[in-house]
């Protein structure tokens, strides 16, 4: 089996064909089907929040079987995601893309998850001690990207779970858990 570092690469990967846009619809619909779920379990594994479609990403080509993908199957894998809230263009251009392997609703449940297994209920954190701190190490959270931790405690605080607080800076915005 063909790894891109400790990544393993499914079967697939090595399929010639699967490297061109099907014209038949229901091998295409597979084949999206499959890519989709590459390029999610990659950047979760990877911790990739955002893939531009026109840089060097090391799931575009397979050197060993000699294949690209084209522009147009990149942004149609890109856009199937986009379609069913797992990635978010980020520009009207469509040259990048947010990857969204837990939805937006999802990173709230996993932030809630986070402050309650370490008795933070009602603790002050600064942002970017959720997304770099001692205490997101070896969590989903540690190097989150900033857009979507964001949009996450917005949700949070939406409910009533956390307020946030601007700091004199982006690096001291801060959040008081009330779970």
């Amino acid at each position: 089996m063909q790894k891109l570092g400790d990544f393993k690469l499914p079967h697939f990967f090595n399929y010639p064909p699967y490297f061109t846009l099907q014209p038949v619809r229901e091998t295409r619909e597979k084949q999206v089907q499959l890519w989709k779920d590459l390029i999610l379990d990659y950047c979760r594994t990877q911790k990739l929040f955002i893939i531009g479609l026109e840089e060097e990403f090391p799931l575009f080509s397979n050197p060993v079987i000699e294949r690209t993908l084209s522009h147009e199957a990149r942004e149609a894998f890109f856009s199937a995601l986009v379609s069913e809230g797992r990635a978010e263009w980020l520009d009207k251009g469509h040259r990048k893309c947010l990857i969204l392997w837990h939805r937006i609703q999802d990173w709230a449940g996993i932030i809630l998850n986070f402050v309650k297994d370490n008795g933070f209920e009602d603790s002050v954190m600064t942002v970017e001690e959720i997304r770099s701190g001692i205490e997101s190490r070896g969590t989903e959270l540690h190097g989150i990207d900033r857009t979507i931790l964001m949009r996450a405690l917005k949700i949070l605080e939406q409910k009533g779970k956390l307020a946030i607080f601007k700091g004199t800076s982006a690096d001291d915005e801060g959040v008081k858990f009330s779970v």
